[in-house]
């Protein structure tokens, strides 16, 4: 029994960067490889804000598999039931939104280990597995080893809290969100804000500090430079129902410009 490995997870971890794309809106047969072939390292689904549901993420975390692409969810919060049940249909990593304590960062990590370090539920020979046999013990291990975890930073509780969130062991990532953090601080989509860039750079630090990795949701080449320029070391890029209309809008402008 060969365990799929986490690449993006090893990567970050040895202090390298990792670049993927965000699924909001077309979840397709083709998804996975048109990602692959766009040169996206991960894949992460959204299951906040799309009304995605378990049984389409499976089909999404299948079609994945034998691809270099690795399949990560958004779950809606931090209950077990959402954790525990992303991984088991083949997740390899899942972000949770809107963490605000350490005591919720060290409860998603307990969601997603097995005892004696959780309290994950037991099944094997499922599709988190690849529906293989082996040594258990041996299962485990590999699969605490490769499963990714994604805390957001997106309210004033979490950025008050984020060194001791940050410091929570089993925490891989801090991923900002720019929108929901500039919301809850009063200053909606307030993004040159001195007090939005303060948060982001003190998020930053305390990924710095903690050994953690600082990640971000880019839409345009401004913001990437930006992240990047932060210390930020993981990225997505686009919201894809956005992507595809300004390329179909763009294109059907062409069109016109050229009927006239």
């Amino acid at each position: 029994m060969t365990m799929r490995d986490n690449p993006v997870k090893a990567r970050i971890a040895a202090g390298g960067q990792a670049f993927g794309a965000m699924v909001f809106e077309f979840f397709t047969p083709g998804l996975p490889q048109l990602c692959v072939n766009a040169g996206a390292e991960f894949a992460l689904f959204d299951m906040e804000h799309t009304g995605l549901g378990f049984e389409t993420l499976k089909t999404q975390c299948a079609l994945c598999r034998g691809l270099r692409i690795v399949p990560m969810a958004r779950v809606p919060r931090s209950e077990y039931h959402f954790i525990a049940r992303a991984l088991d249909v083949g997740a390899l990593g899942v972000m949770v939104p809107m963490v605000g304590t350490a005591d919720e960062a060290a409860h998603i990590v307990s969601c997603a280990r097995y005892p004696p370090q959780g309290r994950r539920g037991a099944a094997f020979g499922f599709a988190h597995d690849d529906y293989q046999g082996g040594n258990v013990p041996e299962k485990i291990a590999a699969l605490h080893a490769r499963t990714l975890l994604i805390a957001q930073i997106e309210t004033v509780e979490g950025l008050r809290n984020v060194e001791a969130i940050a410091a929570v062991p089993g925490i891989d990532v801090l991923w900002l969100g720019h929108f929901d953090l500039t919301n809850s601080m009063g200053i909606p989509g307030a993004f040159d804000h001195p007090d939005y860039v303060a948060a982001v750079a003190r998020i930053v630090a305390a990924c710095e500090q903690a050994g953690k990795v600082a990640a971000f949701l880019a839409t345009d080449e401004r913001s990437a430079r930006d992240a990047v320029a932060r210390g930020f070391r993981m990225f997505a890029y686009g919201i894809d129902q956005l992507m595809l209309q300004e390329a179909l809008r763009a294109g059907l402008s062409m069109l016109r410009e050229i009927r006239r």
